[in-house]
Order: structure tokens, then sequence, then C-alpha cells
């Protein structure tokens, strides 16, 4: 019985430091709403883990979407296409649409009619 106590007691509490400006917002929002700062800082942090987990989340995904939009640059500069006259022609050339090389027409159209 004695060893259930102290877990009880001790293994769910947490001390934290913070800024006097937090405090004094906490304190306000207490005030406020007729609540104690033990109960604004519980409900703060039941709020405020979803939260956390989802922005976590979010940026793990653009990390990870940003890192596979690289890689394929990188093979598209390392692969090379070559155009009706045998030049060889650089990724920027290929994935740009309003660029003019010759009279009949952007690279990129070029390159749609030449495989066709």
């Amino acid at each position: 019985m004695d060893k259930k106590m102290s877990k009880l007691r001790g293994e769910h509490c947490i001390n934290i430091f913070v800024s006097y400006e937090l405090k004094e917002r906490i304190n306000q929002l207490a005030k406020k709403y007729d609540r104690t700062m033990a109960d604004i800082v519980r409900t703060l942090i039941k709020v405020g883990i979803p939260v956390l987990e989802g922005l976590s989340e979010a940026e793990e995904r653009l990390f990870l979407d940003y890192m596979k939009v690289i890689r394929k640059m990188r093979k598209v500069r390392g692969i090379g296409l070559e155009d009706a006259k045998g030049e060889v022609l650089k990724a920027a050339d290929v994935l740009s649409v309003g660029r003019r090389d010759d009279e009949s027409g952007d690279s990129s159209s070029r390159i749609l009619r030449d495989s066709e």
C-alpha cells in the first residue's frame, strides 16, 4: 500500500519554469473563467498536444515531399534530352514553357511534337 501511494504522489506531477509574462497570462485566464491556474495549464496541455502532433506530422510530410521534388529535379538534370537537331536540352529548357529557342515555338512544344 505504501508503494502505491508514493507512485500516485510523485510520478504524475510536473514542475516547469515559465516566464513571468506567461504566468501572468495564465493567471488572467484563470481569473477570467473562474478556474484555477492548474485547470488552465491542464487544459492548455490537453489541447496543445494534438495541435503539436499535427504540426509535427505536417512538417515531416512537407520535408519528405520537398526531398522527393529535389531528387526528381536531380534526375531530370542528369537525363539530357535531345531535340530534332540533335542538340542536348537542359532541364531548364525542358521545363520552361514560354522560352523561344527557334521560330517554330518553345522547346517544350518541340519536344512534344518530336516525341509523337
